[in-house]
């Protein structure tokens, strides 16, 4: 339920586009501008953006410094030379007690795309809505939410909990320290060194999940899952496309690896301790590296490594299943 929330509301931000910007039809013009916050302690972002790519870098300086590059797009130049000089002169942007909003007004944007670059202390909680354009944030404590209907999404060295949720775009995050749900209707996710529980699903596109730090839940309707180097739970489901799991279970983990049309390879050491159960209902089991088989029939094993252990659970409707191993 979820993440059918999470899909209607990037909709419900995609549309946005329409009536906020409009269309970029006659004169274009152009400005910027800067604006500085003191602030202790502390503090919370919180962004809203019809148009145009969001920067946003935590710094050891304990100040917020904004810059905004605008350009302003409509019928009639001196109409359009004046909504950019009324968005340089008054920025959407207020400072509450510790708390900073950008974009307060959306409503008095139309046809205005702004690019953001901001700088915040590393102690900083974001809250980011951009309906149009790419989003990076780095070097913040967090938590981290980030929603979007169009646009690249990149979060690097985020210390807490961190969610993302587009409906057209890539989500690339490395280096978070505690959970990560990652949520994009058509585009790729790419996840490298998550410290805690990660959940990543896309509708349309290839999950790549490196050196997860615990748990992993990844659904795909229309691609790959490739997860590497995991030791804890994976549940890893796939209607369309193939899943591949490398890594080793430890004694207590469970990994349940399907895909409806597609193979699942699973690639673990010659020195794993684990059960397997596999069953491929039209195609082939294989492995490449020794295991002793408990039970064997034409689409179904059962089998283990080492002293068993860890349980390891594959299935597929319409593909192969083949077990290899790694150095």
């Amino acid at each position: 339920m979820a993440r059918h929330r999470n899909l209607r509301f990037s909709l419900l931000l995609l549309s946005a586009i329409v009536v906020l910007t409009g269309c970029e039809n006659g004169p274009l013009v152009s400005g910027a501008f800067d604006r500085n916050f003191s602030v202790t302690g502390p503090i919370r972002l919180e962004l809203n953006n019809a148009s145009g790519d969001v920067n946003i870098t935590g710094s050891a300086d304990g100040k917020v410094h904004v810059r905004g590059e605008v350009r302003a797009s409509g019928f009639g130049i001196d109409n359009t030379r004046k909504r950019l000089g009324d968005t340089l002169a008054n920025p959407p942007i207020e400072q509450k007690g510790d708390t900073i909003r950008i974009g307060k007004d959306m409503s008095r944007m139309r046809n205005i795309s702004i690019t953001y670059t901001i700088q915040v202390p590393r102690a900083t909680e974001v809250d980011a809505n951009v309906a149009s354009g790419a989003q990076t944030i780095r070097n913040v404590t967090g938590p981290v939410t980030v929603r979007a209907a169009s646009g690249s999404i990149r979060l690097e060295n985020i210390q807490r909990d961190a969610e993302v949720t587009t409906a057209s775009g890539t989500i690339t995050a490395g280096d978070v320290g505690s959970d990560l749900h990652v949520s994009t209707a058509s585009g790729n996710v790419d996840l490298s060194n998550i410290k805690g529980n990660v959940r990543a699903s896309t509708v349309s596109g290839v999950i790549h999940i490196t050196k997860p730090g615990a748990r992993v839940e990844a659904g795909n309707t229309s691609g790959e899952i490739e997860i590497q180097g995991a030791s804890n739970d994976v549940k890893a489901h796939a209607i369309s496309g193939l899943v591949s799991v490398q890594g080793n279970p430890g004694a207590d983990s469970y990994w349940d690896l399907k895909s409806v049309s597609g193979g699942v390879q699973l690639r673990v050491p010659a020195a794993a301790n684990l059960h397997l159960t596999a069953e491929a209902s039209s195609g082939d089991i294989r492995s490449d590296i020794p295991i002793v088989v408990e039970e064997q029939g034409k689409h179904t094993l059962r089998a283990h490594m080492g002293s068993g252990g860890g349980r390891v659970d594959v299935h597929t409707v319409s593909g192969e299943i083949r077990v290899s191993g790694t150095k």
